[in-house]
């Protein structure tokens, strides 16, 4: 189908989307899941292609990559979604005016909501069990890394809405070519909203180009600082899951920033770091202190280049800072607004850096991993925005929807 024919019948389609019964939206979602599960084989295949065409080495193909288990656990997170109470019709304030009249404040859904993302083929089940849950239709333009997977995962989704007497276009995947994605930013009246994620580039790219209103899930540049009075058992346990857990997701630890007082307390903090053969760019107290316990094909100088880095691999580099204000600054500089930490037993400390650091998402004494919409509570996440307007953090049901006004009355007119 043609770019431009597949937007129409989208838009056309997001009044009967904002129409459907919460009942049919979770019989639907449950449905689709035990479908996912059901053709887990098909789904793999169509997987397998894809990674046949990516290089084993590149960080995105732990992204890419599909088992059983993963598969599973997405559709898992369908059921999450569904069971999750949807804000679509909630009553966001009422009054009533002297004259009688009354004022609703209604929570609505967005309409039809555009997602641009790369090889993630998980995004296409959680955009689209999220913007189902909140009567949204999804336009979904996947990167051709993930095209096979992709369209095996929305001919299944497009199957049980038709088993379901429900519109395929509730679920459109475009094309994954350059052209697809600029129809999608200029296609004005027809998508409400543009969410892309991925790289830098990309998220720039949409920002520059795009006619539709974006909502921007912005690069994860990740600090943590370990204060003077942090506990260096939680400091390496910390440290060690928010850098290897997985290091090709957006949340995951870019830059230690260590109090002077605690250079000595390094050796332990990356101990576990070398067993994942994570690359080190230290400045040149942090080096000094790592070169006789670090690996020494892990351990380099740090460069201007090495700080303000999304890695999104094993890699990350080490910064000195004489006290916390120091610290402040550095990831005033360098931060993404997407998640910090700070790991200290001091609450005050705590407060003032919970106050002082913009991000979406401040943790203290916890992994930054932990920036996801699942282990928000959320089910699932369309994103992560770094951004002020609308949405911020992990975006939720909540942040799919808008609101408008409802005013009754009684044949009130005005003077």
């Amino acid at each position: 189908m043609e770019t431009n024919e597949a937007l129409i019948q989208a838009s056309q389609t997001a009044t009967a989307a904002a129409m459907l019964s919460q009942q049919t939206i979770k019989e639907t979602l449950q449905a689709i899941s035990e479908a996912i599960i059901e053709h887990t084989p098909f789904i793999i295949e169509a997987n397998q292609a894809d990674l046949a065409r990516m290089d084993c080495s590149n960080p995105k193909y732990d992204r890419l990559l599909l088992t059983p288990a993963r598969i599973e656990a997405i559709a898992n997170d369908m059921l999450a979604v569904a069971a999750l109470a949807t804000p679509v019709g909630a009553i966001l304030s009422e009054t009533e005016r002297p004259n009688g009249m009354q004022i609703i404040k209604m929570a609505v859904p967005l309409g039809v909501v555009g997602v641009i993302y790369e090889a993630r083929p998980n995004v296409t089940l959680d955009i689209f069990s999220l913007c189902l849950r909140t009567n949204n239709v999804c336009v979904l333009k996947g990167g051709s890394d993930a095209d096979a997977t992709n369209q095996a995962i929305v001919h299944i989704i497009q199957q049980q809405l038709e088993r379901l007497n429900l519109p395929k276009a509730l679920c459109t995947l475009l094309n994954a070519d350059r052209a697809a994605t600029a129809a999608m930013l200029k296609a004005v009246g027809l998508v409400d909203v543009i969410i892309p994620r991925g790289s830098n580039a990309l998220i720039q790219y949409v920002r520059g180009n795009a006619l539709v209103p974006v909502i921007e899930t912005g690069a994860g540049v990740c600090h943590t600082y370990i204060d003077v009075e942090a506990d260096i058992q939680k400091a390496q346990a910390v440290v060690t899951n928010a850098k290897t857990r997985r290091v090709s997701v957006c949340n995951a630890l870019d830059c230690v920033l260590i109090h002077e007082q605690r250079l000595a307390d390094l050796p332990t903090i990356c101990e576990l770091l070398a067993t994942h053969n994570v690359l080190i760019y230290a400045d040149s107290a942090a080096y000094d202190l790592l070169k006789a316990t670090y690996p020494a094909e892990l351990l380099l100088h740090a460069d201007a280049e090495s700080f303000g880095t999304e890695f999104l691999d094993y890699k990350m580099s080490i910064r000195t800072v004489s006290d916390l204000t120091q610290a402040l600054q550095h990831i005033a500089q360098h931060s993404s607004k997407h998640s910090e930490s700070i790991l200290t037993e001091n609450v005050t400390t705590a407060n003032q850096f919970e106050l002082a650091v913009d991000a979406s998402c401040v943790y203290t004494n916890v992994s930054t991993a932990f920036t996801d919409g699942g282990q928000f509570g959320f089910g699932a996440e369309v994103g992560i925005s770094t951004q002020k307007l609308h949405a911020r953090g992990p975006m939720g049901l909540d942040a799919l929807t808008t609101y408008k006004y409802l005013i009754r009355g009684n044949g009130q007119t005005r003077i």
